[in-house]
């Protein structure tokens, strides 16, 4: 599967009402596509109102969750989507976010420059799933 190519993925989660709720991520994936159980992101150093997202709050009360990376080209030959539906954990010290900070930092130039400080975000993987235009 494509997902580890993308540079960004879709974070949905569950607002207080029923809703859903997405947000876009910078994510790192631990192991192959399609079989790995482990997908890392994490709060960053880019401007924020403060580093307790909602997008947390949210996850402490319902971890389920769905990461959506996709690709969009005027070659419709060459679309492609994959939905990775996930059991999240906001990981604030420990070895666990360590590690997520390490394989971001393999995937992004900017978490070599500066490693995030707050918050990393772990995705349990419970099922993949996507379609390309031309096959697997």
């Amino acid at each position: 599967m494509r997902f580890a190519q993308a540079r960004v993925a879709r974070l949905a989660t569950v607002a207080e009402d029923g809703s859903p709720r997405l947000v876009p991520i910078t994510f790192a994936l631990v192991g192959e596509p399609g079989s790995a159980d482990a997908i890392f992101s994490a709060v960053d150093h880019k401007p924020k109102s403060t580093p307790a997202l909602t997008r947390l709050q949210r996850i402490g009360r319902e971890p389920r969750v769905s990461l959506l990376a996709d690709d969009y080209t005027e070659d419709w030959a060459h679309l492609w989507w994959v939905r990775v539906d996930a059991y999240a954990e906001v990981l604030t010290e420990g070895t666990e976010r360590e590690t997520g900070i390490a394989f971001l930092q393999r995937k992004y130039e900017q978490y070599r420059r500066q490693p995030p400080s707050a918050a990393v975000i772990r995705f349990a993987v419970l099922r993949w799933s996507g379609w390309a235009a031309a096959g697997p």
